[in-house]
């Protein structure tokens, strides 16, 4: 992703400072060619946690039919532990960390997975795109992680994410008028749900919160900088 790269240097550090228990990255390595993962896992190997670092894919690690295996294979071989629709265990038993195939991958499937833990399992869930949240209040997630978003890249100051703006036009146009309003397409195209694009929100009774992640596109970020989320999680009473 644009940008990437003068980020991911201090965005590393500052994770590193935190000596995090767990490092988490919900998706989008690449931009399409796959080829720039070899170059990131460069920078990626640095981090550090007592307890491991994970990854889901997202839409733009799927774009070629090597994408996929080429970046899961780079990532895995600094260390990285890629999750697909598979369950990992790094605290323990009482705790799983779930990560889920791409929502648009055609394997998305969290049934399969969600229900091979037990319902008083308490579980984190890393899935690319925000949108799955609408899918995965069928079950239990006590905290979903999600990107893909990069929090909407323009942020309207005392309003949100440029693209919730732009919906809120195009709904008070009469339909006729409503293709010509910009970006209403591009922005339509990319997640249905703007308003979950960063930060916290509650789905039914689960929790997601979306990172604004580090890369862009045009027309680039503005009121909405890159991110690194630091998250404490406390046992329930």
């Amino acid at each position: 992703m644009a940008a990437f790269r003068e980020n991911v240097g201090p965005a590393i550090a500052i994770c590193n400072d935190e000596e995090p228990d767990l490092v988490l990255l919900t998706g989008d390595f690449v931009t399409d060619d796959p080829s720039p993962i070899e170059r990131c896992v460069l920078h990626l190997k640095y981090l550090e946690s007592r307890c491991g670092v994970f990854a889901c894919l997202g839409n733009h690690d799927l774009e070629f039919p090597d994408s996929k295996p080429r970046i899961q294979a780079a990532l895995e071989r600094v260390g990285i532990q890629v999750l697909w629709n598979a369950i990992a265990h790094p605290f323990g038993p009482e705790l799983a960390l779930v990560g889920l195939a791409d929502y648009w991958s055609g394997e998305f499937n969290p049934g399969l997975v969600l229900e091979q833990l037990a319902p008083q399992t308490p579980r984190l869930v890393i899935s690319h795109n925000p949108d799955t949240a609408a899918i995965l209040k069928k079950w239990r997630v006590d905290l979903q992680l999600s990107g893909h978003t990069h929090g909407g890249q323009i942020n309207v100051p005392g309003f949100g994410p440029g693209p919730v703006l732009v919906q809120a036009l195009c709904d008070r146009l009469p339909k006729a008028l409503r293709p010509w309003v910009p970006f209403q397409r591009e922005c339509a195209k990319v997640v249905r749900y703007w308003q979950w694009a960063q930060g916290w929100h509650q789905i039914g009774k689960n929790q997601l919160y979306v990172n604004r992640g580090l890369g862009t596109y045009f027309p680039g970020r503005w009121f909405c900088p890159p991110e690194v989320s630091i998250l404490s999680l406390e046992r329930a009473n």
